[in-house]
């Protein structure tokens, strides 16, 4: 199946960087399109593999167990880019911390911050019901939240916008049946506009993923 999607990836690369186009026009350069399989390569163990455009591992995610306290982000070549943890704060139920780097028990980070933090909206009896989650800058002083993710992961359809109501990120179905392989909801595309981080979106779709899923 990797091998297959690395080869659709290539295969595809036109196609997509004129979907991407498309999605920017009028928005400045192209967004950066990549691959999302709900899947580690490593044996016995969950995560994600992403793969952009040329069939390259970007990102990946080896998680041991069902329902991690934390989750670590690394590049095609494994090392650690971001770092999530849920908070052990009671009041703020379902909240990741997101760290930059790596965070744990062997490194020095006594002194390391959070730098967001990402909370699932409970309340869906009061103003928007497609909102998922809220994105908040822990060194900020305001109380309103960076970014919003609306949409259904499920259905994997989200759009992640910024305080200006604009499209920084959107996750969308990869809808094909090729070879007799139908992709479902295991693989997916991530579309990140130009200037948001592709990195800190594929940490978006992860807590997302541990929210819904």
């Amino acid at each position: 199946m990797f091998l297959f999607l690395k080869s659709l990836s290539r295969s595809a690369h036109v196609e997509e960087q004129l979907a991407s186009a498309e999605l920017s026009k009028g928005r400045g350069d192209p967004c950066t399109s990549l691959t999302v399989w709900r899947k580690s390569l490593v044996i016995c163990c969950n995560g994600f593999t992403v793969i952009d455009s040329y069939g390259d591992v970007v990102y990946r995610v080896d998680n041991y167990t069902g329902r991690p306290k934390e989750l670590v982000l690394m590049d095609g070549t494994g090392k650690s880019i971001l770092t999530m943890r849920r908070s052990k704060n009671l009041r703020l139920l379902d909240t990741w911390l997101v760290y930059g780097g790596e965070v744990g028990d062997h490194c020095t980070t006594s002194t390391k911050e959070p730098i967001f933090y990402v909370k699932k909206c409970i309340n869906i009896l009061h103003g928007n019901p497609s909102v998922l989650a809220y994105v908040y800058r822990c060194r900020s002083s305001e109380k309103r939240y960076a970014y919003v993710i609306e949409g259904s992961y499920s259905h994997r359809s989200c759009r992640v916008f910024d305080e200006r109501r604009r499209v920084v990120a959107e996750i969308k179905r990869k809808d094909a049946i090729i070879g007799g392989v139908s992709f479902g909801a295991e693989v997916f595309m991530l579309i990140v506009e130009a200037g948001f981080d592709p990195g800190f979106a594929m940490a978006l779709v992860l807590l997302l993923d541990q929210m819904f899923s």
